[in-house]
């Protein structure tokens, strides 16, 4: 997979419910959150995104890779090898899918790798431009940091570009907490050395 360079990305961690948001720094780029129970309810019911023809996914099964790696695209994300968007799957702790009932394909994606207990990682938040605005990603994101808090993890992050850290900010995250500052590694850094 080609890494798109650091400075597109803005990690993006989530801190206990009892966090006290610092101020807002445009020139910086992390972001953490505040969700008092996030288990309990959802802005969009499962019954509700069924009865508009969305099907929440869990698992891998039945995800065409190749579709999946159509929705990656369509947002900007470069191609990615599909056997390794399947090592990927194997290796992910919490998966959600979105399937469109009448055409069978994914349209809003999301999926968390981690160590099981303090730390994890929301990986390719994407929802097909055709179905952006609908709520869709707001409703995956809802249930990944949900499972996630379930298990009893606190320490969420992600990675995303700055123009959509505005998607994610009335989720509860928030940039920079404590002013703790993310760090990318880059080969490009590494080749100056020498």
């Amino acid at each position: 997979m080609k890494t798109p360079p650091p400075s597109t990305f803005v990690p993006v961690p989530l801190r206990s419910p009892l966090l006290r948001l610092p101020p807002h720094h445009p020139h910086k780029t992390a972001v953490s959150a505040h969700f008092p129970n996030p288990l309990s309810s959802y802005s969009t019911s499962d019954a509700d995104l069924s009865s508009r023809g969305f099907h929440l996914r869990r698992t891998p099964d039945g995800l065409n890779i190749a579709h999946l790696n159509s929705v990656f695209a369509s947002v900007g994300f470069p191609k990615r090898d599909p056997d390794k968007i399947r090592t990927a799957l194997d290796h992910t702790d919490c998966l959600l899918w979105v399937e469109y009932e009448k055409t069978k394909r994914p349209v809003a994606f999301a999926r968390a790798t981690g160590d099981g207990v303090f730390n994890a990682i929301i990986w390719d938040v994407v929802v097909d431009p055709s179905f952006q605005g609908i709520g869709l990603g707001k409703a995956v994101m809802e249930r990944v940091v949900g499972e996630l808090l379930g298990k009893g993890i606190r320490n969420i992050a992600l990675y995303s570009e700055p123009r959509v850290l505005g998607f994610y900010r009335p989720l509860g995250f928030v940039a920079d907490p404590d002013g703790i500052r993310g760090m990318v590694y880059s080969r490009k850094q590494q080749q100056k050395k020498k």
